[in-house]
């Protein structure tokens, strides 16, 4: 017993010293950090639900405003966080080829072969084979799509209000766009005609929420298989379940096959797929600077401008391309939205402008909204890019070090550079920076006109980043900033929004989930615009 007992004092003593050590490494060079917990590091916030990540991140970031960086342990990993603006810039642009990827989900996992997971070339490969599939010319065809979703949500509104008693309804404007997109992205990427409004259950919605819904044990298996991936790996964890994966595999391949044999051809993200298989897409249409869908639209850099592609893509590859846009389409888009509308809620100064400018497009275009419409419309734009700065739905990103980096000093006073070590992980935070008074004074406040025309030239734009940062920007600005102003047209065009009982004033995220929510739900009031 007494050997026993000497052996666990052992192997505890020995533990504590391997923790002391491996949680010493920022102080040893002068970075500064919060004190991690054994184990758990910095994420014990976040995974005891008592803070969500957006808010753990920018009281990092706010702890220590004379640094340029600060670290950050995921569990037992190391993480820096950059602060500085220009730093930022080397690390995503200047230097990218040090930081080409995001960490990892495991080789063997179906998501790391999607395009935001790929790595080095297979990643650069397939940025360029997308790339045109995703610029304003293509996205232009898409948007008669995005009206007919929509006309679809207003008719079952008005038809709940019409049925209501007291000429209104109060709904989770989370659940009505998660609808909204879910429709959009069957349409545009999957060519499936879905009304989620009146088929509350159909096949397509409960898959997305089954992917989209990060509980308590999604979080943990997601932060595990990005940092323990050893442990994750034995205990097969994966991001996607096998029945998400068969299902999009067999709709994927199911449509592409009856689509090439019957030869029928829909402008989509399943047609675009099919030409991109061919090496069939064209870059003639590809821009570096295509921003025809707004201020917040970000540019292609030379990685998607590449041309030529010598590489085949296999069915499972394409098959993961189109469940990450079905992924980013469900659960970003719709995220967005509702806070969007939870915005003109609360702000019905704001509401009523776009309302009128709304008006005044409708009258001049006879009631029909297209592309034209979305290029027109600059209070619209302010709206929409004033709520990316407010809540953008990507809170961080990530990168990983390719090969040690000179960071240069963490500030001012600092005597010795930091070098990053290969491996080591890179974080940056859009939802910190879009939130620090030196770049948009009273960031707690919803106001449109920081990107008015008059205005927006006060905005430094490296400070600016809804759709990240460097060439592994997101590739669907375009469509998710389409998709976000054709349901905005049409909710603004037929309905009045306001607060209600159960509306989250102020607003406060909530702690039970990943992703961008209000605490106790997105709750508001509908009633028919007169």
């Amino acid at each position: 017993m007494i050997i026993l007992l000497i052996w666990v004092t052992v192997l505890i003593g020995v533990v504590v010293l391997y923790l002391r050590q491996l949680y010493s490494t920022f102080s040893r060079h002068g970075i500064k950090h919060f004190k991690p917990i054994p184990l758990l590091g910095n994420m014990g916030t976040v995974l005891l639900r008592r803070q969500h990540l957006a808010y753990s991140l920018i009281d990092l970031y706010n702890a220590f405003p004379e640094e340029k960086f600060v670290g950050r342990f995921e569990f037992m990993n190391e993480a820096v966080l950059i602060r500085d603006l220009e730093l930022v810039k080397k690390v995503c642009v200047k230097d990218f080829e040090h930081f080409v990827d995001h960490r990892s989900f495991g080789i063997d996992s179906f998501f790391a072969r999607t395009l935001f997971l790929l790595r080095g070339q297979e990643w650069k490969d397939m940025r360029s084979t997308l790339s045109p599939a995703f610029t304003s010319s293509k996205i232009r065809l898409m948007v008669p799509f995005m009206v007919e979703v929509g006309d679809q949500m207003i008719d079952s509104l008005k038809k709940r209000i019409e049925d209501s008693k007291g000429g209104y309804i109060d709904i989770d404007c989370k659940d009505l766009t998660t609808r909204y997109a879910n429709d959009v992205i069957a349409s545009c990427a999957f060519g499936l005609k879905v009304d989620s409004q009146t088929e509350k259950d159909n096949q397509f919605y409960v898959m997305g929420k089954t992917v989209t819904n990060f509980n308590f044990f999604q979080v943990l298996k997601f932060f595990s298989i990005m940092n323990i991936p050893k442990i994750a790996k034995m205990l097969k964890w994966d991001i996607v379940s096998d029945t998400v994966k068969n299902f999009f595999k067999n709709l994927v391949l199911d449509t592409m096959k009856e689509r090439e044999m019957h030869n029928i051809v829909r402008p989509d993200m399943i047609h675009l797929l099919i030409e991109a298989k061919k090496g069939k897409l064209s870059h003639e249409d590809v821009q570096s600077n295509d921003d025809a869908t707004g201020f917040a639209t970000v540019d292609e850099s030379s990685v998607g401008l590449k041309k030529v592609v010598n590489r085949e893509w296999s069915d499972n590859d394409l098959v993961a391309q189109a469940f990450l846009f079905f992924v980013a389409g469900f659960e970003s888009i719709s995220s967005s939205v509702c806070f969007l509308l939870y915005e003109l809620a609360i702000n019905p100064d704001v509401q009523e402008r776009l309302a009128q400018e709304i008006r005044e497009y409708d009258a001049k275009n006879g009631g029909k909204f297209d592309f034209n419409s979305i290029q027109s419309m600059k209070y619209m734009d302010n709206v929409v890019s004033e709520l990316l700065r407010r809540w953008p739905v990507a809170v961080a990103t990530d990168r990983i070090c390719e090969k040690d980096y000179n960071m240069g000093k963490p500030n001012a006073k600092a005597e010795k550079d930091f070098i990053v070590r290969k491996g080591a992980g890179i974080m940056i935070s859009a939802f910190a920076f879009h939130h620090d008074p030196q770049y948009f004074p009273e960031p707690q406040k919803f106001d449109p006109d920081r990107f008015s025309d008059e205005n927006k030239h006060k905005i430094n734009p490296n400070a600016y980043m809804p759709f990240g940062v460097g060439p592994r920007n997101c590739i669907g600005s375009r469509f998710a900033l389409c998709e976000m102003k054709v349901i905005t047209y049409q909710i603004l065009r037929h309905m009045v929004l306001s607060p209600c009982e159960k509306t989250c004033i102020p607003a406060k995220l909530a702690t039970d989930n990943m992703n961008l929510r209000l605490q106790g739900g997105h709750w508001l009031r509908f009633r028919l615009r007169k």
